[in-house]
């Protein structure tokens, strides 16, 4: 099959619909991918690691750029800004692409896209950052230089640096931008660990184990998970260990009704559903049909009966609910500050505004989902995100208002090398770059009564 376009003109199509079209990046390259799945594998990695790499570093970028354009970046025409980014990104970052091949490419993209009045200016700007980029100096102030080195917004890094030592937000900050493994989640209803490293290393892939949990690994050498057999067959699902965490603090119990409020794509309730073996029953429920078919489609695919996928408002009562669930998991909606590494995009479109406005979404939700629990069941809140504001203030504010709950230790559920990040009222916080994992946060309540 012939391809209609070159690898550096998806990646612009790519990032005009990331930069200026609202379109979230890992939605934009799973679709993007799932479309050139018979590319190259090269020619994807290429695809992929130009177009995360760019918006990974976006702050430095533009930075640069503006060091050697007399235009600057946010007066560039879009296409204009989003070419210069990706060459920018390929000089500075990505030694197997030779400067020439870079600039070159970038004017023939240009031409192609219609700024042919514009080829001299892209060329002069480029082959000026190509002689140059080594010598850029970067900023002295505190977060200033923090924010250029690491592409993160200031507001981002004045909040962090008002919560944490700045040691720890250094190692936050270069940890979103390392390469990871893809980390996974036997399906334990239908194979053991054992089992499934097997049969991946029987499919080519690369599996080792999580130090922190036995039946999660990490993966490499794989192209599209959609050719894999194990994965079609439902073996195993995507899943960070910091969320899989959520399934062994709540420790349900065999016959234990189950309602995840906030649910789609389904890892957790899917993941309870595996442990329940069979017993009881996860009612997964979510806003929009779209999203209940995403968890419908994951429960398909890993085979799980004793689960069922329901669209429905977390911030309306269901009064047929009402102390029905012996668990109950509540996911928030939140920034998704501690998944950076994965939706790097997220850090250039939440705002001090919408925090506060995700706060309040967050405590509705828990004044309504609390009363589905039943006396003596158990309420987990949990987040991917590391401000406290969204994470143990909204634990506080939630055990002050909501007396019939109280906080639960869960260190016995963690590996010895997690009890640690349990903080003294009784929640857990992982941090990236401090843990092996993604930014997460889990609080274990606890309804005082008995059924």
């Amino acid at each position: 099959m012939a391809k209609p376009l070159s690898d550096r003109e998806i990646v612009l199509g790519l990032l005009m619909d990331i930069t200026e079209h609202d379109v979230y990046s890992h939605i934009a390259l799973g679709n993007v991918l799932s479309k050139y799945q018979y590319l190259d594998k090269k020619e994807r990695a290429f695809i992929t690691r130009v177009t995360e790499g760019t918006l990974e570093h976006l702050i430095e970028l533009d930075y640069i750029l503006n060091q050697f354009s007399k235009v600057k970046v946010k007066k560039m025409k879009p296409v204009i800004r989003n070419i210069l980014r990706s060459a920018v990104y390929q000089l500075k970052y990505m030694d197997s692409v030779p400067d020439s091949a870079v600039c070159n490419e970038a004017v023939k993209l240009a031409v192609k896209k219609g700024f042919a009045p514009l080829k001299g200016f892209v060329n002069g700007v480029l082959r000026s950052a190509a002689r140059g980029i080594d010598a850029v100096e970067y900023p002295s102030g505190p977060v200033e230089a923090l924010s250029i080195r690491y592409s993160m917004p200031e507001w981002i890094l004045k909040k962090w640096l008002e919560e944490y030592d700045r040691e720890t937000v250094e190692m936050m900050l270069a940890d979103f931008q390392k390469e990871k493994p893809l980390t996974i989640r036997c399906n334990t209803s239908r194979c053991q660990p054992a089992e499934l490293e097997a049969r991946l290393e029987k499919e080519g892939v690369q599996a080792v184990g999580h130090p922190y949990l036995s039946y999660a690994c990490r993966i490499t050498g794989y192209d599209y998970l959609g050719d894999l057999e194990s994965f079609r067959e439902g073996l195993f699902a995507v899943q960070d260990v910091s969320s899989m965490l959520v399934g062994d603090i709540a420790d349900p119990k065999p016959g234990d009704y189950i309602i995840d409020v906030c649910a789609a794509p389904g890892g957790k309730s899917i993941h309870l559903a595996d442990r329940l073996a069979g017993t009881g029953h996860v009612e997964a429920r979510d806003l929009t049909e779209y999203k209940t078919a995403l968890i419908r489609e994951n429960i398909d695919r890993m085979g799980m009966e004793n689960i069922s996928a329901v669209q429905m408002d977390a911030s309306v009562q269901d009064a047929s609910s009402v102390s029905k669930a012996d668990i109950v998991i509540a996911d928030l909606p939140c920034s998704g500050l501690g998944v950076l590494g994965k939706k790097t995009d997220l850090k250039y479109r939440v705002t001090e505004k919408q925090l506060e406005e995700l706060v309040r979404l967050q405590r509705s939700i828990l004044d309504v989902v609390c009363s589905y629990v039943k006396p003596g069941g158990v309420l987990i809140y949990s987040t991917c995100t590391i401000n406290r504001t969204e994470n143990q203030e909204n634990v506080k504010w939630f055990l002050a208002d909501h007396p019939d709950f109280a906080p639960e230790q869960m260190k016995e559920s963690l590996c010895a090398e997690l009890q640690s990040a349990v903080g003294e009222d009784g929640c857990l916080q992982l941090l990236p770059g401090v843990h092996d994992s993604d930014g997460f946060f889990i609080a274990r309540l606890r309804k005082k009564g008995s059924a």
